[in-house]
């Protein structure tokens, strides 16, 4: 199925590469743009990946804050948020963070206050290998860290929901879609 699917790939034009894995990052498809001129055409799978991992490896100072900075807060509103992506909003609902009570909803808006006033950045976390009460407690907890040590945890995570995304896609193009 690998080589059906690294054929897939390979067949993908610029423009349609860009598309099929523009979303791994949040409203950042300069990433799979960069990785197609890089290395395609690719070896594996696999490669994919790794050249979107050495973009942004590569990436500028001020390249790799945009992409952070692209990132929604957690638990912006209370209830839906209208205005995610369609890979954060189903993220964010799987830990629960649609469906917040006030009390949670009002934890969830200091902790992102403080976060936004020390870092101006978003906080970012895995939402998918998270619930609430973990998420609630890695945001008070990272709110000690430096600005240096949370741009890196910031970065991480992002190569967290990249990766699960990656293998959704590849799902997708394993289906044949």
């Amino acid at each position: 199925m690998t080589d059906t699917v690294l054929t897939r790939i390979n067949t993908l034009d610029r423009a349609g590469f860009i598309v099929t894995f523009g979303a791994l990052y949040e409203h950042s498809p300069w990433i799979a743009e960069a990785a197609w001129k890089k290395a395609h055409p690719f070896s594996s799978p696999d490669h994919v990946r790794e050249t979107m991992r050495t973009v942004i490896a590569e990436a500028t100072a001020l390249q790799k804050m945009a992409l952070i900075r692209e990132h929604p807060e957690l638990a912006r509103r209370f209830g839906a948020d209208p205005s995610l992506t369609d890979s954060s909003s189903s993220e964010q609902a799987s830990a629960g963070l649609d469906r917040l009570t006030r009390d949670e909803y009002t934890e969830f808006r200091r902790l992102n206050d403080a976060y936004a006033a020390k870092f101006s950045i978003p906080f970012i976390i895995c939402v998918r290998l998270s619930d609430k009460q973990h998420i609630l407690s890695e945001m008070d907890r990272r709110l000690n860290n430096t600005e240096a040590e949370e741009q890196a945890a910031a970065l991480a995570e992002i190569d967290k929901i990249a990766d699960l995304r990656f293998k959704d896609v590849i799902k997708k193009l394993e289906n044949g879609s």
